[in-house]
């Protein structure tokens, strides 16, 4: 892992690490500062619609294999992680990766949070503090990068991002190994200009342009 983290530091300028690191501050206290209002809303009615935190903390991998906590919104019922053992046979995502549709643990404020990706926004914070960028793969769980392949670990030389190829291609529609590949592709091919257009996108997706691609 060390010679590959060497290989791809070499290929990428500093100009451009910089610019990256520049963008993902400004545009992240941007976001928070411009989206305050629905944060507030979205954590009221959290609050009133379950018992449990507002925030859900989850330790995820980043960058060269090291934990930390990704943050989301709660959007489902505190015992989740105990009952997850339950469904797993009704897991409907192939690989390590769990997903299921009609999940019962969601709560109802979850659902639409969930659906509009509105959980995914305290992430914001954890690109201003360096964990994640706001372009890269998405921070995996430690039990899933225990059952990754080791051509699939090159994704982990880099900052996980919010958002990515995944993310704005079809997401849960996307083969496991196929996603794998697309973020495999981001690290070869992560450049300024691929980032913006990949945010950009991802706003799109989000705001109902479903065939953004």
């Amino acid at each position: 892992m060390i010679n590959q983290v060497d290989n791809f530091h070499n290929k990428k300028t500093r100009l451009y690490l910089v610019s990256k690191r520049i963008t993902d501050i400004v545009l992240a206290m941007m976001g928070l500062i411009i989206l305050s209002p629905v944060l507030l809303i979205v954590a009221i009615a959290i609050k009133i619609d379950s018992k449990g935190p507002i925030i859900f903390r989850q330790n995820r991998i980043g960058k060269n294999e090291k934990k930390f906590g990704m943050y989301k919104f709660r959007s489902m019922i505190t015992n989740a992680e105990e009952l997850k053992s339950e469904l797993e046979n009704k897991n409907e995502m192939a690989g390590p990766m769990f997903k299921m549709k009609d999940d019962p643990r969601i709560t109802r404020v979850g659902k639409f949070i969930r659906k509009t990706s509105i959980d995914e926004l305290p992430q914001l914070v954890n690109v201003i503090k360096g964990e994640m960028s706001l372009v890269g793969p998405r921070p995996s769980l430690p039990k899933e990068v225990e059952q990754f392949e080791p051509w699939m670990k090159e994704r982990l030389l880099v900052q996980p991002g919010m958002t990515c190829f995944w993310q704005v291609l079809g997401r849960n529609n996307i083969p496991f190994e196929e996603w794998m590949k697309l973020d495999i592709k981001y690290v070869k091919e992560m450049n300024y200009w691929l980032d913006i257009k990949l945010i950009f996108k991802t706003f799109f997706v989000l705001f109902g342009d479903d065939n953004a691609s």
